[in-house]
């Protein structure tokens, strides 16, 4: 099974490159980045258009991996009509059924930092997110543009997690996800379970896709993603079922 991707929008776009730098992945590698130039502000069709080609969002920025010799990052979503939870997942979804979930505007809120700035300390601090900072924060997640939305986990009146997703015609685009990492809340996967109600959202909303970002097989902590199945990959420029091993 396979979609072909639409032909890019009809107006002129710039791109840029950059200067190959570290991957931020895989260990030795360099990386280089296909950007949409900062200067555009990239309308509802536009951003549409080049999600279907595997662009993701970072703030402000539209980009894919460009790199040379390397196609490690293969970017995948899931089909939400023929999507199933497994076993474990419908365990994850009645053990997080006490939670609640509001959707909000992707703008700055002091609790959601101090969630993230905990979590980015907690599980990441050997990335190169650390040390979180207020102007890393902003510029990564927050937008004021009505696609951009941050979705928030409470249990009670305390805030578990938050995630960042994109509202595009064709799907739901899962940006980034950061949770409460107290260990006591490790039975709860909250990382999953965000996603697993996010294929909900897109199935009220009748989208027929969430994306999920980059795949790669190398990388031990994107294994989780396969655990959604079924699962498409873009090849070149077609959507294909099941992602290669």
């Amino acid at each position: 099974m396979s979609s072909s991707a639409p032909q890019q929008p009809a107006r002129d776009l710039r791109f840029f490159l950059t200067v190959p730098h570290a991957c931020s992945y895989l260990p030795e590698r360099e990386a280089t980045t296909l950007f949409l130039d900062p200067q555009e502000s990239p309308g509802q069709n536009v951003y549409d258009a080049l999600a279907l080609l595997g662009f993701r969002r970072s703030g402000r920025h539209l980009y894919r991996p460009h790199c040379e010799g390397c196609s490690a990052c293969i970017s995948v979503r899931i089909p939400v009509e023929d999507f199933s939870p497994n076993r474990t997942q419908r365990k994850l979804l009645r053990r997080n059924g006490d939670l609640t979930m509001h959707e909000r505007p992707a703008f700055f809120d002091a609790e959601h930092y101090e969630l993230y700035a905990r979590y980015i300390r907690t599980r990441h601090a050997d990335g190169d997110m650390y040390p979180p900072s207020h102007e890393q924060y902003r510029t990564f997640l927050t937008l004021d543009h009505p696609y951009a939305r941050l979705l928030e986990f409470r249990r009670n009146e305390r805030l578990l997690a938050v995630a960042a997703i994109d509202h595009l015609s064709h799907g739901l685009s899962a940006i980034y996800t950061f949770f409460d990492p107290d260990p006591e809340l490790e039975r709860r996967s909250l990382g999953i379970y965000a996603v697993l109600r996010q294929v909900e959202m897109a199935r009220e909303l009748g989208l027929p896709h969430v994306y999920l970002g980059y795949w790669i097989r190398e990388s031990r902590k994107m294994n989780y993603k396969r655990t959604f199945q079924p699962l498409e990959y873009l090849d070149g420029r077609h959507w294909r079922r099941a992602i290669p091993l």
